[in-house]
């Protein structure tokens, strides 16, 4: 599940970035995100052998819970069956981090998430956006586009994010988080 906001105000907006993600893994795995109901827009696929549901939430991020709740049980599946990507602003702009579980970390898409599945036992794969210069407040800043220089490398940021996606699945969540939790980008 990647998280984000609809519409396309929000399309290029650092809040987005679960999004960008999840668009990219569709496009590598060819998976159509085709199917809307359960108040996402979502596919069903492979990722390195393991058949996989692609989703991204209609609903705008802080509600992003409504929509995970809606998503898991007709699949019958468990908030820990679950993966999480989304921004995280206290990580440098590019930085990858993978969690197993915790708390919202003051992100109100994953406390959604959490209040609606009762839950907070799912992993995550966190991307740095980095912090808002100066006084700005936390939420106009993550509702803006990238700028300029983050733009240059955004794409190499949503290809290290699928890439963390793809070893998460192919050799597990500990993996993961010892290559990409040591690593300075």
């Amino acid at each position: 599940m990647g998280l984000g906001n609809p519409g396309k105000e929000y399309e290029a907006s650092r809040h987005n970035i679960g999004f960008l993600v999840v668009n990219r893994l569709a496009r590598a795995h060819d998976i159509p995100l085709q199917e809307r109901k359960y108040k996402s827009r979502w596919g069903r696929g492979k990722i390195e052998g393991h058949p996989v549901i692609l989703a991204k939430p209609r609903t705008y991020m802080n509600l992003s819970g409504d929509a995970v709740k809606l998503f898991l049980a007709p699949f019958s599946l468990t908030a820990n069956q679950l993966i999480v990507i989304h921004d995280d602003l206290d990580l440098p702009f590019g930085r990858i981090k993978i969690k197993e579980k915790g708390g919202n970390g003051g992100h109100k898409g994953i406390e959604s998430i959490m209040r609606a599945t009762g839950s907070g036992d799912f992993p995550r794969v966190k991307v740095g956006i980095g912090r808002p210069p100066g006084g700005m407040d936390a939420a106009d800043y993550v509702l803006q586009p990238f700028d300029h220089a983050e733009k240059q490398l955004l794409g190499e940021v949503i290809a290290n994010a699928q890439e963390a996606l793809e070893l998460l699945l192919r050799a597990g969540l500990q993996a993961a988080m010892n290559l990409y939790n040591r690593r300075g980008t």
